[in-house]
């Protein structure tokens, strides 16, 4: 797997991910009608239009889920055992249909498990950014991960 073990993380680390991720009408539609959100900024063309966006906005969820999945390959693809929280998550940009986001990550903690001998935590920083550089998603995630020795 191209996942990162615990011993494989230090404090500093920073990642770009590659590629990024053009968001379309389909991903926001599907995400918004798949998690029951009928908030109309995110469905209703019309509706949207005549917001202070001027257009639909993209679900803010679907962006987390972007930025923290755009990151899987390059840190915890086959090496966690799960999230353990997303502290400081903020969306200080919006996001529109057609935008591209960019992902970068640094790890700002580590901690060996204090129960379990096979794991550690690490904490990493998510930052999403559109094709204008704008930070779009910003957010603090707690992954429990596998260490290569016990």
């Amino acid at each position: 797997m191209a996942g990162k073990y615990y011993e494989d993380l230090t404090t500093g680390m920073s990642f770009e991910h590659e590629p990024g991720r053009t968001v379309t009408e389909t991903d926001n539609l599907l995400f918004t009608t798949l998690t029951l959100n009928p908030q109309p900024l995110h469905l209703d063309a019309e509706f949207a239009k005549n917001s202070i966006h001027g257009q639909i906005l993209v679900n803010s969820l679907f962006t987390l889920s972007l930025v923290v999945g755009l990151s899987v390959g390059d840190t915890t693809l086959g090496t966690t055992l799960g999230n353990l929280g997303f502290d400081k998550t903020t969306f200080p940009n919006p996001v529109f249909l057609g935008d591209t986001i960019r992902v970068q990550t640094r790890v700002i903690d580590r901690r060996e498990s204090q129960t379990k001998q096979d794991r550690g935590i690490i904490t990493f920083e998510h930052i999403g950014k559109n094709q204008r550089q704008e930070i779009v998603c910003s957010c603090t995630r707690g992954a429990m991960m596998m260490r290569k020795t016990k």
